[in-house]
């Protein structure tokens, strides 16, 4: 497998940036009262998730890496239960892009060990 160039070549970011766009697709039918709440507070812990893993992608050093990528991680927990929180409130149906966030996290999971073991 030939090293990423770019943040863009990395599969995880692929999917992360998929996943935004989930949501923003899905937080378009929330109340208009939770534009300001939830709607914006799931929205920028999603956003987050590419955006860390962005960051981390130019960081030098492994440890700075791993650090951008935990916080991704961390971002990624967020949205899952802001999502499940969506769910339960009956604004949508959140199952399959719960599923999702599970899938965004083994592979930042296998990002991270991949970076340990250099």
């Amino acid at each position: 497998m030939e090293k990423a160039q770019r943040f863009e070549d990395l599969i995880v970011w692929q999917r992360a940036h998929k996943f935004v766009l989930e949501v923003y697709h899905i937080t378009k039918v929330f109340p208009s009262n939770e534009i300001y709440g939830l709607t914006s507070q799931l929205r920028r812990a999603a956003i987050s998730v590419p955006a860390n893993i962005a960051e981390g992608f130019k960081r030098a050093g492994a440890n700075d890496k791993i650090r951008f990528y935990n916080i991704a991680e961390a971002s990624l927990e967020e949205s899952k239960y802001l999502l499940i929180l969506s769910h339960d409130l009956k604004y949508a149906d959140t199952q399959s892009i719960i599923s999702r966030t599970e899938e965004i996290s083994k592979l930042l999971n296998g990002l991270i060990k991949s970076i340990r073991k250099i």
